[in-house]
């Protein structure tokens, strides 16, 4: 039992950290670049693709044995597309301003290399749970790293975090920070940062060791 708990454990925590699909893996930088000018817009599509990830690995995971290899990529294209159309039609009933911020970014989480790759690596050869947990641990990941991003540019750009505004009106805002270059400027040092605590743990174990 303690060891299919620390299985799950370890399957769900590589996602935050040891295999995080942007800071290592450098997936979906399309979105985390685009879309992350601001907190709120960066959590909603990392819960967007939240609910794709999930859901089509469960799909695929429970349709594993059944999929002709032949066509696997292209089945699993259509159930990542299938939850997609349902995400992107959600929040264009419920949430049309957010729907609007995120534009053609929803549809393109199609082609977000981290649900298709996941399918392929990791759901098409375990069970539903397992499927869950590793989906669950690579959103979690990806959520947390473009909510990062639209932090640093938010608070530094409008000087506000998820609208709420934190500096006043004497606060001068740095444009940049909201515009393209603020995303290449915001993940590199988020990058250098993730990487230096990276290199520091190693060093730690290394010393323990």
């Amino acid at each position: 039992m303690s060891t299919e708990k620390s299985r799950v454990a370890a399957e769900f925590i590589k996602g935050l950290w040891k295999e995080n699909p942007v800071f290592v893996a450098l997936l979906g930088m399309c979105p985390a670049l685009a879309v992350t000018n601001s907190a709120i817009n960066g959590l909603a599509m990392g819960l967007a693709t939240t609910f794709v990830l999930v859901c089509s690995s469960i799909l695929v995971s429970l349709l594993r044995k059944v999929i002709p290899k032949q066509v696997r990529i292209t089945t699993y294209i259509v159930i990542i597309a299938t939850f997609v159309t349902v995400i992107d039609f959600v929040l264009e009933a419920f949430l049309p301003d957010i729907h609007k911020e995120l534009g053609a970014f929803i549809a393109l989480i199609v082609v977000n290399c981290l649900i298709l790759g996941r399918q392929e690596a990791f759901a098409s050869k375990n069970n539903i749970g397992m499927s869950i947990i590793d989906a669950a641990g690579m959103s979690a990941g990806f959520t947390f790293a473009l909510v990062s991003i639209g932090i640093i540019r938010e608070v530094l750009g409008n000087g506000s975090i998820f609208a709420v505004d934190l500096f006043g009106k004497s606060f001068e805002p740095w444009i940049i920070m909201i515009l393209p270059p603020g995303g290449f400027f915001s993940l590199g040092f988020l990058l250098l940062f993730f990487n230096w605590m990276t290199e520091r743990n190693k060093q730690k174990r290394s010393k323990t060791a």
